[in-house]
């Protein structure tokens, strides 16, 4: 596709085990373009972390292909195109906040001069002014989670990488977290791959959502969302949510049923 920054054609990635195979990824094609907020959705061990994983280059496919920014994986992650954004924060607990986000920088050899500015930008993009003198085990979860997102956000790549960032997170909070989500992308234009097990949340934050089955792992279907831009939370007691939401759930059903 012209404007595809992420393209996988044919993907499939085996992990070989003293047992058997693992299949984790079978047949997996799919495009993202430029500027998309894309959600996958399945159950557990579908294969959406190794996905994910495969695009930052910390898995290799074992045959088809992968392209990031019309390179290699490999390639493009040395050319630092993605920020990874982890389930569990994975603050260093002995560096303050400001010393945890500006560490990228710090490893990629920024000018020291440089780096205030840039901690200073992205700490006001996740709502965290104020906070950098602060250590981790002082901050709530949801504070530790828009830190680890605002470090991935300091080098300031094309591709945010999100692995359930929420998922430990309880409702309120979630929710408040994925409005500020949803700003920050907005804002930034950044292309967002997020993986979760919510279909509220897949439908709620997303321009296209990717329904992916239990092991092997594959795209079941691939859901161009059609929600307004404007997404306050009250929108998902609107009908076009509800019906996006089952669609979702169908395919989540189909994926279960397959043959």
């Amino acid at each position: 596709m012209k404007n595809a920054i992420i393209s996988a054609e044919k993907l499939n990635l085996i992990f070989e085990t003293a047992d058997d195979d693992v299949v984790a990824l079978k047949d997996v094609s799919l495009n993202i373009d430029k500027g998309e907020f894309v959600s996958f959705i399945g159950p557990s061990g579908c294969g959406k972390t190794t996905f994910l994983r495969a695009i930052a280059s910390l898995e290799k496919p074992s045959s088809g292909n992968l392209s990031v920014n019309g390179l290699l994986p490999e390639e493009a992650r040395k050319k630092r195109a993605y920020g990874y954004v982890f389930q569990a924060a994975g603050l260093y607990p002995w560096r303050n906040i400001y010393r945890n986000i500006s560490l990228p920088l710090e490893i990629m050899g920024y000018k020291k001069n440089e780096i205030p500015g840039i901690v200073e930008k992205v700490l006001k993009l996740v709502d965290l002014t104020g906070f950098e003198k602060k250590f981790p085990w002082q901050l709530s979860g949801g504070m530790q989670q828009r830190a680890s997102i605002a470090r991935a956000l300091s080098f300031d790549a094309d591709i945010l990488l999100m692995d359930e960032p929420f998922g430990a997170l309880d409702e309120i909070v979630r929710d408040h977290l994925n409005e500020q989500l949803l700003k920050l992308w907005k804002t930034t234009n950044k292309t967002i791959c997020f993986v979760t097990h919510s279909i509220p949340e897949a439908v709620y934050l997303s321009t296209k959502i990717v329904v992916m089955s239990p092991r092997p792992g594959r795209i079941i279907d691939v859901i161009e969302n059609t929600l307004p831009t404007d997404r306050p939370l009250e929108i998902r007691d609107s009908k076009e949510f509800i019906s996006v939401s089952q669609r979702v759930r169908e395919g989540l059903r189909s994926g279960h049923s397959y043959e």
